[in-house]
């Protein structure tokens, strides 16, 4: 309903059902009963279930086709497990995001605040961890061909499980654009990321780097920044690498995009532990119909910890039937897969997913 000029209040929900046959992301390892789950002995006992979603919120936007805009989501997770009701969590995520463009000058806000109880290739066994994030970016017009943008993020992470660590990441990057043509800006940037830890060592990167963005061709847009990227610990010692960040689209056929990236950058565990990551992505999207679209897509991950290497892989299937303008089904397939030096970190996971989206 309308509460203003320019203004709309949603009510928005999902009704979810998932089969997961891992559930903690478990090696399947037989279990070591002398030893307590850690982040050196990860938990090794497969448990599979399906999980009941439902995911009420409200959703406020302002702006439409305005040079200011916004928009405000309030959602409350519900997930019930059919085998373990322990694992049951009611779970809330407030964000809000809003622009401004008057061709010459952009600005952006975010500020966020998600509770968290998901596995990751770095997170398993359902931790609980609560996720503050802000930022603010702009962008401005020096001339004709020149603009310069920046930006300020800042992320923090808190963990519900001693044996992963809180994490405060101040991230603030600087880009100056040169319009090589109508569509198209050379740049030149300078990344400064300061990550503080709980456990581990703290650290302070910097990303130089040169590279481009726009609608390369009618079909291809995208951006990339490629350079060098140099990590100094607080405890001593420092390295360097190739840094990337690159995003691309290209339009298939008019009904058909393909969506690839790569990135190769620096990180820090939840247990504290320095990684360097190289990731490769790759996704489709297409509308067969008004009313149906197919969406599948690919990621690799190379991920150094020094002492070893694992490779993990995401795989997904999708489909999206929209019903009418307020209600839409879909469906999806997930497969996980992490392979790793170290006998009890590796595992596989499937997850098999329908749900019902509404919003009035």
């Amino acid at each position: 309903m309308a509460i203003g000029d320019g203004a709309e209040l949603f009510v928005t929900g999902t009704l979810g059902l998932r089969a997961d046959d891992n559930v903690f992301l478990a090696s399947g390892l037989p279990l070591n009963p002398a030893r307590a789950a850690s982040a050196t002995n990860p938990i090794q006992e497969e448990v599979d279930d399906v999980i009941f979603d439902i995911n009420p919120g409200v959703d406020i936007t302002f702006g439409k086709n305005a040079q200011l805009q916004g928009n405000l989501s309030l959602v409350v997770a519900f997930a019930n497990y059919s085998d373990n009701s322990n694992l049951n969590t009611t779970l809330f995520a407030g964000n809000f995001a809003s622009k401004y463009d008057d061709g010459k000058l952009k600005l952006g806000f975010n500020l966020g605040y998600n509770e968290l109880n998901q596995n990751s290739v770095d997170i398993r066994g359902l931790t609980r961890r609560d996720v503050f994030n802000a930022g603010s970016n702009a962008e401005v017009e020096i001339s004709q061909l020149t603009s310069v943008g920046g930006a300020i993020e800042f992320r923090t992470e808190n963990y519900k499980r001693s044996t992963y660590s809180d994490t405060d990441t101040l991230s603030i990057p600087l880009n100056f654009y040169y319009e090589l043509s109508p569509k198209v800006d050379l740049s030149i940037g300078y990344r400064y990321r300061d990550t503080q830890v709980g456990i581990g060592s703290d650290s302070t990167d910097h990303f130089f780097n040169v590279g481009a963005r726009g609608e390369f061709s009618p079909l291809l847009s995208g951006s990339f920044a490629i350079g060098l990227n140099n990590r100094d610990l607080d405890r001593g010692g420092s390295d360097n690498q190739l840094g990337l960040d690159a995003s691309f689209s290209y339009a298939v056929t008019p009904k058909t995009s393909l969506t690839f990236g790569a990135s190769n950058d620096f990180g820090t565990s939840p247990q504290g532990a320095q990684q360097k990551n190289l990731s490769f992505n790759v996704g489709l999207q297409s509308k067969l119909t008004a009313e149906f679209a197919l969406t599948s897509g690919v990621s690799w991950r190379a991920i150094d910890y020094g002492t070893r290497t694992d490779d993990y892989v995401e795989w997904q299937l999708g489909g999206v039937y929209t019903v009418n303008a307020n209600v839409s089904i879909l469906g999806g397939y997930t497969y996980r897969n992490n392979s790793s030096d170290l006998a009890g970190f590796e595992f596989k996971n499937n997850v098999f997913s329908v749900s019902a989206n509404f919003r009035y």
